[in-house]
Formats: C-alpha cells, structure tokens, sequence
C-alpha cells in the first residue's frame, strides 16, 4: 500500500510538473509533496525487510539514504528548488518517524527498553 501511495504521489507530481514549476509557492509544495515520496518509499521497504528479516529489523542508513535519494531525484524533475524543500521536509519526517518508531518499540518491547542494571 505504501509502494502504490509513492508510485501515486509521484505520478500526480509528473502529471502537475510544469504547473508546479510555474510559482514559487507550488515549487515549495511539489518538495513538500515529495517528502511524502520519501515516508512511502522508507515504509515500503521497512515493510518488505521485515518481511525478509523479522519482525525485529529497522530501517538502517542506507535504507533511509536510498529513499531520500529517490525522492529527491522525483523532485528535482519538476525543479531544483522541490529537491531542497524535499530533502528538509524528508530530515524532518524522518525525525518524527524515528521518535514513533521508538515509542511504538518500548511500548511493546518493555524489556528491551530497560535493559539497564541497578547496583
């Protein structure tokens, strides 16, 4: 589902790109909208190593650093500007989905959350 939301963000951007390379401010909302690319792709993949690996896996650098370069290549094709809106807003979702990530995690994995000895 999270690969299919890309792939649909990406064709809307396509389909608008000479549109939203006409102003300034729909420049800054084609970046926005590809940091969106960037979530999708980083679930989708997320997705399919748990799959592969276990329910245990996360997300490591070159994941994330794959899907920030796919997404800002899909923005970048409509203007340079959207590639650096894009890459800011990315940095800033990626942020917010670490912290979930890591509250979701010690919720349900309380021990492994405190794993720290008392003397």
């Amino acid at each position: 589902m999270a690969a299919l939301c890309a792939t649909m963000v990406f064709a809307a951007l396509q389909m608008y790109r000479t549109q939203l390379a006409a102003t300034r401010l729909l420049t800054l909302v084609a970046g926005y909208a590809s940091s969106w690319i960037f979530v999708f792709l980083l679930i989708a993949v997320n997705s399919l190593e748990r799959l592969a690996f276990g329910e245990s896996f996360h997300a490591q650098l070159p994941e994330v650093v794959f899907c920030a370069l796919v997404a800002g290549a899909s923005a970048a094709m409509v203007h340079r500007v959207s590639c650096t809106v894009c890459l800011l807003c990315s940095g800033v979702a990626l942020y917010f989905v670490s912290r979930l990530s890591a509250e979701h995690s010690a919720r349900h994995h309380p021990a492994a959350a405190s794993s720290k000895r008392r003397k």
